[in-house]
């Protein structure tokens, strides 16, 4: 199994953008995520063992980042996913084949 950092992909919750958000509205990065993705009608899914880190995630909906904070959040886009490209036959081919186990 792949081991994950606590920085997660790429570094996120380390981005200089991203903190500077966090900083003005008193929050974490992932929180600032979270509201992001809120705001765009996102429906996200977060990920976290640490009882301390779930309750963090759902105090995200008492506030609102402005139109500049939501742009800024976008033009962090690379245009490419963090994951694999879906559009690459290969990969495609690949996901419809795999087996679900129980």
């Amino acid at each position: 199994m792949e081991h994950r950092s606590r920085n997660g992909k790429n570094n996120i919750f380390h981005n200089d953008v991203l903190l500077s958000i966090a900083g003005k509205y008193g929050k974490s990065v992932a929180q600032v995520i979270l509201c992001w993705l809120t705001q765009r009608d996102v429906v996200a899914i977060p990920k976290s063992v640490r009882k301390e880190r779930m309750s963090e995630n759902f105090n995200v909906f008492d506030f609102e980042l402005s139109a500049d904070d939501m742009d800024a959040v976008a033009m962090l886009d690379s245009k490419q996913s963090a994951f694999f490209d879906h559009r690459d036959p290969a990969i495609v081919k690949a996901l419809g084949t795999r087996k679900i186990h129980d």
